[in-house]
Formats: C-alpha cells, sequence, structure tokens
C-alpha cells in the first residue's frame, strides 16, 4: 500500500498541533502542509518560525512516540510560488521564497515543495508562449539545482495553464535539473481539459513523484470566471493566476472516476503519495475535515487495494 496524506486546505482552522493530532488519529502516513490557522504563508506561521521550529519539531516526535510504531510525516510544503511573471526582478523574488521553503521543508524532513507555473499567454505557437515556457523552466531549474543539496523535490502541479499534459510536456522539454518533477492533480487534467486518465498519465508518467484527490460533480455556471462564488475562493483566484472552480463533493460521491486513476498508478508501480486536497480553505461550504479526512483516508486504502 503506498502512503495517504492530506492537504490542510481540509482544515483551515486548525493550528500545528491539531493538523498533526487529527492527522495521526484519522489513520494517515502523512500531512502536506499548504497553510496554517488560516495563513498560506508558511514562512509567517508561527509554528514554523525560526525561533519555534525545534519545538514544532519536538512535538511531532512526541506525537509519534506517543502512537507506537506508526510514523506520521510531513510529506511536503505546498507553496504559492509561481514562475509565469513576465518581469525578471519578480521571478527572482518567487525563487527566493522557494529557497525559504526549501530550507523549512529540510528542517522537518519534507521531501517535496509544491510550486505552479501558472497562466501562459493564449497563442500556443506564439512567440510570448515560448518566451513564457523559457523563463518558467529557468525558474524551476533553478530552484531545482538549490534543492538539490537538500535532496528535496521542486514539482510542478498540473494547475492553471499546466493542468493541460502538453503544457507541462512542452515545459519539460526544457527541464535539466533531475530534482524537478510534477505533482499530479488528477482532477484538473480530466475535469478542465477534458483529458483521459490514460492520455494524462501517458505523458506526465517518467515525472510524476505526488499526486493530489478530489472529486466534484458539474454545475451550470456564469461565464465569468469569478461570478457566484464565495469570498474565500476570490482570495484563491487573487492568490493563484491559475486558479478554476469545481463543483467540489466528497470523495468517491462525485463524478471522478477514481478506480481507474487509481489502476494507472498501481499498474505502474507508482509508491509516492496519495494526498487529498479538500479545499475548505476555498470552499468554506464544504463538509468539515472531521468528516472528509477519516472518508478520504478508508475510502483510497479500499480503491486501492482492490485495483
Amino acid at each position: 500500500m503506498t502512503k495517504i496524506a492530506f492537504s490542510t486546505l481540509a482544515c483551515p482552522d486548525w493550528d500545528f498541533e491539531q493538523i498533526v493530532t487529527a492527522g495521526m488519529r484519522y489513520g494517515y502516513d502523512g500531512v502536506e502542509i499548504r497553510q496554517v490557522g488560516g495563513e498560506t504563508d508558511l514562512l509567517t506561521v508561527p509554528a514554523f518560525e525560526r525561533s519555534r521550529r525545534k519545538a514544532s519539531r519536538e512535538f511531532l516526535n512526541r506525537a509519534r512516540s506517543s502512537a507506537g510504531s506508526r510514523s506520521f510525516s510531513i510529506c511536503g510544503l505546498a507553496s504559492s510560488v509561481r514562475f509565469d511573471y513576465p518581469r525578471e526582478s519578480e521571478r527572482d523574488a518567487q525563487f527566493s521564497i522557494g529557497k525559504a521553503y526549501v530550507e523549512l521543508a529540510a528542517e522537518f524532513e519534507a521531501g517535496l515543495v509544491r510550486v505552479f507555473g501558472d497562466v501562459l499567454p493564449a497563442s500556443s505557437k506564439s512567440v510570448e508562449r515560448e518566451l513564457a515556457l523559457d523563463q518558467i523552466a529557468d525558474g524551476l531549474n533553478r530552484l531545482g539545482d538549490f534543492a538539490a543539496r537538500y535532496e528535496i523535490d521542486i514539482l510542478l502541479e498540473t494547475h492553471g495553464d499546466f493542468s493541460d499534459s502538453q503544457a507541462v510536456k512542452a515545459l519539460f522539454g526544457r527541464i535539466t535539473s533531475p530534482r524537478v518533477g510534477v505533482l499530479w492533480d488528477t482532477h484538473h487534467p480530466w475535469r478542465f481539459c477534458d483529458e483521459s486518465p490514460e492520455s494524462t498519465f501517458t505523458i506526465l508518467k517518467p515525472w510524476v513523484r505526488h499526486t493530489h484527490w478530489k472529486d466534484s460533480v458539474t454545475l451550470p455556471h456564469e461565464p465569468a470566471a469569478t461570478n457566484g462564488v464565495s469570498e474565500a475562493e476570490r482570495g484563491a483566484f487573487a492568490l493563484m493566476s491559475g486558479h478554476r472552480h469545481a463543483d467540489y463533493v466528497l470523495f468517491g460521491g462525485g463524478e471522478f472516476p477514481i478506480a481507474h486513476f487509481v489502476r494507472l498508478l498501481k499498474d505502474s508501480g507508482y509508491d509516492g503519495w496519495l494526498s487529498l486536497e479538500w479545499e475548505k480553505m476555498w470552499h468554506p461550504e464544504l463538509t468539515g475535515p472531521e468528516v472528509a479526512l477519516p472518508l478520504f483516508a478508508k475510502k483510497m486504502r479500499e480503491f486501492w487495494s482492490m485495483a
């Protein structure tokens, strides 16, 4: 059985200790830290301030010990770093933030830092698009080379315009750092780009090192991207240029072909993390983590064992 994790987007009201305690109680192997207590800039989270990092690591170790032999780890840090800014000074600022995330990840023995592409110029053959791909690749390669000394992976999420696996393929033809890989949000290419599981995985397979999971249904919406969405989700649009709206439901209750994706990964020998991204941070109307988290852990293990 591969390892099960959850993104802290599921629990925007929890502090670090609550996250760890609940994750272990619900049977998870680890957690992917995206936010703590509603703060997405992990470099400003109290538990991760330099003066408090030792205490936070000690709490994590005590929690592991109290659970006996069962381990629980921080599998990765999900940053908002993105390299689609046209100005070099802005990309350099993102690189600096990315380095700080890598150093923080190393202190907590997390194996990855998630980053974004995130948005490309519209024309698929434009000079501007090729330049943007070059610039994004440069940012990823620089951050990957920096992360190599810590043995940490820099993973581009299939998010925004990089939900399209052809865009990921075009980008990774420019990647030279072996520490740069793909975080396959299995839902995004399927929901937003109408890609089949096989077509996506055929392209992404060489680079997939981590996965996100969610489920959704199809509901009618107004055409404008932010019409009819909550104030919280407007925050997501502001934070992530490539954010797209979906109507999420509890795992296994929607249209997402879970078994199909699980079978592809299991047959390939994938042994990375399966991480629930329950976006309650952006969708406050969603069911709370007390229901969503134990449900995913149970259902994903069932799907994996039956594949």
